[in-house]
């Protein structure tokens, strides 16, 4: 911006402070409010997945045969990243089936404690190397790419993914998903509040930065 120096000196420095402090909000406060039913659905009744005082959660449900999936992954962690300690992202599989095998697969790994070093590796050998199928993969082949990526073993992976505790995982990410009105992956939800409906992947996040912004200030 160029300020013509015929202007006077305080009104210089005020239009530069201007676009100073402009450049520094972030991108969710200089981008139009969100509109219910447009950019979110206000969820009625819907509760957080996992509540816990004093944090903001994000809950990104996805599936590891999503393509649109595949390339959020980069772009989220990207964004968690820049979150204040007060935002919690969780990540949470879509079970479209009772028996979903990778939903299962995901349960079974958070339960191992190794979900977080498999979650992208899922991903790639999901759609870039093909090593596991985007659909019907067998609880043996699951098994045999989680022991290769720190489970135990092929038999104590395949053993957690047939757990009760799994099994109640499931059910709950299902209760969950259909008590959200979920219509597809990804999709964030916000405390359980607010459903996010946009028309990208970059726009999705803006508007959780909106509605999240939303949240703190909330009685």
């Amino acid at each position: 911006m160029t300020v013509p120096r015929s202007v006077p000196a305080w009104s210089r420095w005020l239009a530069c402070a201007l676009l100073a402090l402009s450049a520094a909000l972030p991108a969710a406060a200089q981008s139009p409010a969100p509109v219910e039913d447009v950019d979110y659905v206000v969820i009625e009744g819907g509760t957080p997945w996992q509540p816990l005082d004093g944090h903001v959660e994000v809950v990104e449900v996805f599936s590891y045969g999503c393509i649109h999936c595949f390339h959020f992954q980069p772009m989220i962690d990207a964004w968690l990243a820049r979150q204040p300690r007060d935002v919690r992202v969780t990540y949470l599989p879509a079970v479209f089936t009772a028996g979903d095998p990778f939903a299962r697969a995901f349960f079974a790994a958070q339960s191992l404690g190794i979900d977080k070093r498999t979650h992208a590796a899922v991903f790639d050998a999901v759609h870039k190397t093909g090593q596991l199928p985007r659909s019907g993969a067998s609880l043996d082949a699951l098994a045999a790419f989680y022991a290769a990526h720190g489970a135990p073993s092929q038999a104590a992976f395949k053993t957690a993914m047939t757990s009760a505790q799994t099994e109640e995982r499931l059910n709950a990410a299902q209760a969950f998903a259909r008590r959200s009105g979920l219509q597809g992956t990804p999709t964030l939800i916000i405390n359980g509040r607010y459903r996010v409906q946009a028309g990208t992947l970059g726009d999705a996040l803006t508007i959780a930065d909106q509605l999240i912004a939303r949240e703190r200030v909330r009685p």
